[in-house]
């Protein structure tokens, strides 16, 4: 089955075929249909899915119909670089429908964001504090919006946002269309859709486990054969991204250092770097100019970058959940990927955890010449 059978426009195929996306996944097979048919929708669906273009494509069909000029869809994200990939992947998708897509979030100036509302874009992808610090200013009028679309949700109430959801949702026009996109479904994620959706239609994909196109392996290893036993992999991964995680971000920055110091192309992704610093070491690992990527889990949400082909737990996540958060970033689009972790002795419980999530013993892998008791 190909996008043909959902009829889009001619402009958004062309946006399709622009974009080299050929058959449809499972996530935008069963969401497609009734977000067109104005209905609802409940999406659990991990990273990694396709769930971005499955509320995407229908969203530019609704507003190729009706007014201009104005904002008709709002797509409230958890983070700057997320909220940055959808407006991307809309820009890319709708390049040929004059929809006009803008993001909002701190951390920048805000006047070009302001200047973009006054323009008239028909879709604001926006994080809630600056957005809710724009409604305060009243320079941003919400009154038109007909479709409200939630970004992972769970990682939002994660950082605490849910709050200031609430307020931004209080000031929408009651009759709506809400789409509401989660990994997973905490209690207070399922109370706010029983609270905001209207009969929803429920697509969930494998919401726990982790994508089935991933390889996963275990390196047993001392802590402080770590930095050896990484660049070695490193040196065996090929030309593919890799994408590192730490567990702290002083971490991260000094792991990023020895990889560079050791020849390799590598730069880190944490919170103690300005919103220009993480957008140039983003925009140098999208190109490939950067393999590796260091980073933290709180930094790395909504990373999106395609083609990456390893997914490295240079620390073990605290929760199995965490795991299938970071490993979802490889083995994307139906393309193969392969997640590794480093583990030491104490590492050893949750990599049981893991392979009771996963249903399956994690492979156990060793390099000649590293003390690997564990």
């Amino acid at each position: 089955m190909n996008f043909d059978t959902f009829s889009f426009h001619p402009q958004i195929n062309a946006g399709i075929s622009a974009a080299g996306y050929y058959n449809p996944t499972p996530i935008q097979l069963r969401a497609i249909p009734p977000i067109l048919d104005g209905r609802d929708v409940l999406g659990l669906a991990q990273t990694g899915t396709g769930k971005t273009a499955a509320f995407v494509l229908p969203i530019l069909q609704r507003l190729l119909n009706g007014a201009r000029g104005r904002p008709r869809v709002l797509i409230i994200s958890p983070t700057r670089e997320l909220a940055e990939q959808t407006h991307t992947f809309i820009t890319a998708l709708g390049r040929q429908t004059g929809l006009r897509s803008l993001t909002i979030y701190g951390g920048v100036g805000v006047q070009p964001q302001i200047k973009g509302l006054r323009a008239g874009a028909e879709i604001v992808v926006a994080c809630p504090g600056r957005l809710l610090d724009l409604m305060g200013q009243r320079v941003v009028n919400l009154s038109s919006v007909e479709i409200l679309v939630l970004d992972e949700a769970d990682q939002m109430f994660d950082m605490g946002f849910l709050p200031a959801i609430r307020r931004i949702l209080a000031a929408l026009p009651i009759k709506r269309q809400t789409l509401l996109f989660s990994a997973t479904m905490p209690k207070e994620i399922r109370s706010l859709a029983n609270e905001f959706l209207r009969h929803p239609m429920t697509v969930e994909l494998g919401s726990s486990r982790p994508v089935e196109t991933v390889g996963h392996a275990v390196y047993p290893v001392e802590q402080t054969g770590k930095v050896e036993l990484l660049l070695a992999i490193l040196r065996q991964s090929g030309r593919g991204k890799v994408l590192v995680f730490t567990r702290t971000k002083h971490r991260a920055k000094k792991l990023a250092g020895q990889l560079i110091k050791a020849g390799l192309s590598a730069a880190s992704l944490q919170g103690n770097l300005s919103q220009n610093q993480r957008q140039e070491a983003m925009d140098n690992f999208r190109s490939g100019r950067v393999k590796v990527l260091v980073a933290t889990d709180i930094a790395a949400r909504g990373i999106d970058v395609s083609r990456i082909s390893h997914v490295i737990n240079y620390d073990m996540p605290d929760t199995a959940i965490a795991y299938t958060h970071r490993i979802g970033r490889t083995g994307r689009m139906a393309k193969l990927g392969t997640a590794l972790s480093l583990a030491t002795q104490d590492d050893l419980p949750m990599i049981r955890t893991i392979e009771q999530l996963l249903g399956r013993s994690l492979e156990r892998r060793r390099l000649a010449g590293f003390d690997t008791r564990s």
